[in-house]
């Protein structure tokens, strides 16, 4: 069985102004109405039944 990692860190710097430390770009909503993070767990369909393990910042947990 593969488990999905997905490394979601990163402290909001690379696109500034646009994201901020609270509001890092994965949290963002770029090219659709999904943010990156959500566009990632969505490539995921269908190639396995595990639960993703995602990778954060613990200050994003929430």
């Amino acid at each position: 069985m593969i488990q999905p990692v997905i490394l979601s860190g990163g402290s909001g710097t690379r696109l500034w102004p646009l994201s901020r430390e609270q509001m890092p770009k994965q949290f963002l909503r770029l090219t659709s109405s999904q943010s990156l993070l959500q566009q990632t767990l969505s490539r995921l369909n269908g190639l396995t039944d595990a639960v993703p393990m995602l990778m954060g910042h613990h200050s994003h947990r929430f």
